[in-house]
């Protein structure tokens, strides 16, 4: 019985031992290009990865995968002239579906008839209570609300977000989120030229 305790020891050691050296012999194979590289992180992310390491954060970030998801933001399409046009209609369903109730909306109204405007007059979600699940950007009619990739929000006071903060360009999701955005333009597209040929008819 002691006998076999002592030998798993030893393994256990020994296993310890190989890492320890392999670290050594990845580091002198990936001389200079290990750390603090696309390249090197990527390596280290595979299978092929060998030895011990730590992510030296923040210098180093792990990619995160295209399903990633945290706080929402809301996108916005880029007039020709530079203006930000909102695909959110402040319809409401993002905030009614929230689980945790974090998004509240101000509609625009317009002054001369008391009328609700398409266009949000304020926006607000507050990331200290978003349980980062998703439902406001799976129930958005519009392609208005989507998940970001930005996690790192720590603050000394409330992340309260307004509409300024949570603004970020069409070209933004496409570019966290490149599958995804294929698809959806794919089936804007295809809808836009339904509704056009059937206006022709």
């Amino acid at each position: 019985m002691n006998e076999m305790y002592g030998k798993g020891i030893l393994k256990g050691l020994g296993v310890s031992l190989k890492r320890f050296i392999d670290t050594y012999v990845d580091d002198l194979k990936w001389i200079g290009r290990r750390y603090k590289t696309d390249e090197g992180i990527a390596h280290r992310s595979s299978k092929d990865g060998r030895g011990i390491f730590t992510v030296q954060y923040p210098e180093e970030k792990i990619p995160v995968p295209e399903e990633f998801r945290f706080v929402p933001f809301l996108v916005y399409e880029e007039g020709p002239n530079g203006e930000k046009n909102m695909r959110c209609t402040s319809c409401g369903i993002c905030s009614r579906v929230c689980p945790p109730q974090c998004i509240w909306i101000v509609r625009t109204t317009d002054p001369a008839t008391g009328r609700p405007v398409p266009d949000p007059l304020e926006f607000y979600v507050d990331a200290d209570i978003c349980m980062n699940c998703g439902l406001c950007a799976e129930y958005c009619p519009f392609d208005a609300i989507k998940m970001d990739h930005d996690y790192e929000l720590a603050s000394f006071g409330r992340n309260i977000m307004n509409k300024a903060r949570l603004a970020k360009p069409a070209s933004y999701y496409d570019g966290i989120r490149p599958i995804n955005s294929t698809r959806e333009n794919a089936a804007r597209t295809a809808k836009e030229a339904s509704r056009a040929a059937a206006k022709a008819e």
